[in-house]
Parts: C-alpha cells; structure tokens; sequence
C-alpha cells in the first residue's frame, strides 16, 4: 500500500508530506484546491512525462517521493531483473525533474527508466481518472476485464506468442516471393550477362598469373641469352669464376694465416669454399630459370587473346579489376538459382505457416471458450453489485462475436445493458449517462480488485454524476473495497465522504507573493465541518452540521 508520498515544487504544491492509512481514505477540497495535483505528482511516479510547465519555482527542483509498503512477489521480479536494491518491508520509488527540465527515476535509490517505473507502478497502484470511463468504448479494454475475471491470461500469452511467430514467418514469406517476383522481371538481363561470363569463366588471380607468362614468353629470347651467358661465366669452362676460385684455393694450399694474424673466422680458405657453393647454388638457379624459358608462339599467342579478353570483360561490366568480375559473376549465378531454384526455403515456410495456423486457431477457439466460461459469471457478479447502486432494472449482458484473428484473439467483446425495463440491450457506451457509466466502472473495478489483488486503488471523482442515496451506496460499495485493499476516493460528494476511514482536505491559501495548496488530515469537529460544508455550500448551518453528524454517525 501507499504509507507515504512526499511533493514539492510541483504545480501548487510548495512542499507536502502524506501518511496514508489502509482501508478508505477519502480527499475533499474545492474545485481547483490542488486534489488533481496530487494524482498528477503520483503520475510522475507511474512513468508520465514530465510537464515542465507544471514546475512551481522555476529555480527549484521538483521532487516526487512514494513509499510503498510490503510490495509483492510481481514486484521484487521486476527489482531482481532489473538490478534494483529490494526490502521486503518497503519499496522507494522517487522522480525528480531538475530546473534545466531533465528528469530522473529512482527506485530505492537505483537509478531507473521511465518504462520501469511503469512496470512497478502497474503491480502497486490503479488510478481510476474520470477519463477512464471512456474504456467502456473500447472493444480491447472490455476483452482485458473479461480476461483478467476469467483467469484467462496464460491462454493469452501462448496465443500471443504463437501470433507473433505466425506474422513475423508470413512476414518473411512475403519477401521471398517479392525477391522471387523482383527476380524475374531481370531475368532476361541477368542470363544475357551471365551467358558472357560463362563464356570467359573468370578465375580468381588468374590474371595476375597470365601477365606474368606474357612477359616470360614475350621475353624469351633475350632472357635465355642473359641468363645462359651469367651461367657460364659462373660455373661452365676453366674461364669461369668457380674454376678460377678452385685455382685461388689451391695456390693458397699450405699457407698459415695465423702468421698474419687472421683470426679463425677470416680464415681465407674456408671463405673461398664458401664462395664456390654458393655460385654453384646460384648457378643451378640461374639454370632452373633457363629451362623454363619456352619461345613458344602458339602459347603466347593463347595467354594474349586470354588477358584481352579479361581486359576488355572488366571494361564491359564496369568493375573495378579481376577481383570484381569473378564476384559479378558468383553474384548472378547466385541469383539465377534464386529465381529458378527448387522453392525449398518457400515451401517448408508455407508448411509451417500452415501448421502455425491451425496451432493459432485451436489457442483462439480455446482462449474463446475461457471467456464464455466467464462471461456468464461476470455478467452476474456485476449485476448484483449494480443493483444496490440505484439500478434495479439493470440487465447486462457481453456480447461475444467472432472474427478475424488478430493479437487479442478472435472475438470481439461489447458490453451491453438496459438501464429501464423493456428497453432493448445496447452497447452501454451508446445509452449510458454519466452517472450511470461511473457506477458501472465502480462495479466492474470492484469486481477487478477482488481477482488482480493490487494493493491501492485510488478513484478521482468516480462519482461524478450521482448524488443522494446512490452516492452513499457508492461510498459504501468503496468502503466495502477497502476491506481487502487501499482505497482512495478524490470526491465531491459528502455521502462518499462521510464513508471513509481517513480524510484529507486539499485547500489553498494565498501570501503576498504565491498561492500555495496545502492538505490537512482531518479529525473530529474538523471533520463534521467539512461535509456540512459539502452538504450545504459556503454558509453552514446547524442543519447542515446535524446532516453531516448523522453521516458520519450512519458510516
């Protein structure tokens, strides 16, 4: 529940501090007091976007504190998955916008986003504004309240999962045949240059390879000249520099360089063996590349027209080298076998499409079957909490149509009523009065509060539009709530006033410089004072604070 919230520089507001009790807590005050401001600031603490307009002192921080005490299960998951400190006893969530406008989240001191203040704020509290009542419009909202009361959210979610598969493959089914489609209308234009390319059938490092026998085979001649006179100046006839190194070593036969003072290293014989194996090793190089020196024309020719026709295909398709060509040419084949190839990937993906669909179907015939189960149960339920609240004739009905399936399912839920005898159903969003939704909402939220278990609910002038004995019946229909929950009523009314447990009055008062909202639990005189005030306006008589002791007194 909510023990604590805190407020200040925010919009009226100076600087405030709440204690809220358990049970029924009621807020009162004239209209434009602050009441709203309140719902605002703990707006902030849901996620809401910050309004900068709504900051009091432009100099100042604004600062939203709640304290929540003995949060749930559903709550310590989202702190665990999310790295958030937890207490079993009390959960901190704090929103604080800085002067500059920026604003930040806070959850016991853990610096948090704005969606999981939302996920938190969803397993704490449920603010209950006049403008929900326009969720008696809408055919998703209805489905969700038939859901929740009917226990039917595990259904949902393996519905919703195996929808999600089934549109992301029909997703993907599309774009094969729109790339099958696309395929075909450049068939004509990828096979004609393809058929070039089958023709020359471009290798990688292929040209390289022939450039370099081009320049061997036009060279030939003068190759085997220079490399066949090198050779035998080195190692061929007794006037080549080994014969001559051989006759140098010999003459050299007998001398002891270490009279000269020559080191062992610098020994000259030994460096002239060295010599003579390494121009041999030289000279069998030399003739290595000498055989394979080929004057052949018919090859040269070949390996010609071979370059010229990579040259002039590399011009033709507008690549940038050798390189280029061959990914060209891997490219349009693979996209030929694309477009002609056997449709494997389509046709397992329309096999399983079509097993996904039957799956979907028979998860949407089952989800349809827990909401009947349900509705019966809920329609009655609903009735009976309306009838105490001024509506003896009502009659309620949801109305269950099946259709196409989309990510709720296949039906489409309408409430239905009659509010009069012998007036035909009708979707009760076309024929309700104000009065008449906002007692509807209060059933159908009471009726929610028993199955979701959420600690606090807060109503703002949920009873817009009643007044008398059905705004005491709404009071005690809320009272009744509180039993098992924290219930907060914004109110007009003093009938709903006069139910609650606790009360607050929301008033402001005016200094030389600002007016300033301020909230006063009330006790007592306090109190009675209060709703005779509500009960009779701004003069209050004795009748008005005998009425509001005999209210007080009823509760």
């Amino acid at each position: 529940m909510l023990s604590r919230l805190t407020i200040e520089n925010y919009a009226l507001i100076d600087s405030t501090v709440v204690e809220f009790d358990n049970g029924f807590t009621v807020i009162t005050g004239e209209t434009g007091a602050g009441k709203s401001i309140m719902l605002d600031a703990l707006g902030l603490l849901m996620g809401a976007r910050a309004d900068l307009k709504a900051m009091g002192d432009k100099t100042r921080k604004t600062y939203v504190e709640g304290v929540f005490e003995k949060p749930g299960n559903a709550v310590r998951q989202i702190c665990e998955e999310n790295d958030i400190d937890w207490d079993d006893e009390e959960i901190i969530i704090r929103r604080e916008i800085s002067p500059a406008g920026k604003s930040r989240g806070f959850v016991n001191d853990t610096p948090v986003n704005l969606t999981i203040l939302n996920e938190l704020s969803a397993q704490l509290i449920d603010i209950h504004s006049q403008h929900s009542n326009s969720s008696l419009n809408d055919s998703k909202e209805q489905t969700d309240i038939i859901d929740i009361y009917g226990d039917n959210q595990e259904l949902l979610s393996e519905y919703q999962k195996t929808f999600k598969s089934y549109v992301a493959l029909r997703g993907k089914i599309k774009k094969i045949k729109e790339a099958q489609a696309q395929s075909k209308e450049n068939r004509d234009y990828i096979l004609f240059r393809l058929e070039q390319l089958d023709k020359l059938k471009p290798k990688a490092g292929e040209l390289e390879a022939l450039e370099k026998e081009f320049e061997l085979l036009s060279n030939a001649d003068r190759l085997k000249t220079g490399l066949g006179e090198a050779y035998n100046i080195i190692d061929s006839d007794s006037d080549s520099v080994v014969h001559l190194l051989n006759r140098a070593a010999s003459a050299l036969q007998g001398i002891d360089f270490s009279l000269f003072q020559v080191s062992e290293e610098e020994d000259i014989t030994r460096r002239l063996e060295s010599l003579k194996i390494d121009l041999r090793d030289i000279a069998d190089t030399i003739n290595d590349c000498m055989e394979k020196v080929d004057s052949n024309p018919v090859r040269y020719e070949e390996v010609k027209d071979r370059m010229e026709r990579i040259y002039e295909a590399i011009k033709r398709f507008k690549v940038r080298d050798e390189a280029e060509l061959v990914a060209l040419y891997e490219d349009l084949k693979k996209e030929l076998n694309l477009m002609e190839g056997d449709g494997t990937d389509l046709t397992e993906s329309e096999k399983e499409l079509k097993l996904l669909a039957q799956k979907l179907k028979q998860q949407a015939d089952s989800l349809t079957q827990g909401r009947i189960k349900s509705i019966e149960s809920f329609s009655k339920n609903l009735v009976e909490r309306l009838q105490p609240l001024g509506m003896p004739n009502i009659r309620f009905e949801v109305d269950l149509q099946k259709g196409k399936l989309t990510a709720d399912g296949q039906d489409r839920i309408t409430f239905k009523c009659s509010f009069n005898k012998n007036h035909p159903m009708q979707p009760i969003a076309e024929i309700a009065s104000g009065g008449e939704v906002a007692r509807v909402m209060l059933g159908i939220k009471s009726i929610m509060a028993e199955k979701i278990n959420l600690p606090t609910v807060i109503f703002d002038e949920i009873d817009t539009g009643v007044s008398g004995e059905i705004a005491h019946k709404m009071g005690l229909t809320m009272k009744k709530m509180a039993e098992n929950m924290q219930v907060v009523a914004v109110t007009h009314l003093p009938q709903v006033a006069a139910s609650g447990t606790t009360h607050f009055k929301v008033y402001k008062m005016d200094d030389a410089e600002k007016t300033v909202s301020h909230i006063k639990k009330l006790k007592g005189e306090e109190r009675v004072e209060e709703i005779a005030g509500m009960l009779s306006g701004m003069k209050i008589n004795e009748a008005a604070v005998s009425n509001a002791r005999t209210l007080l007194e009823t509760e």
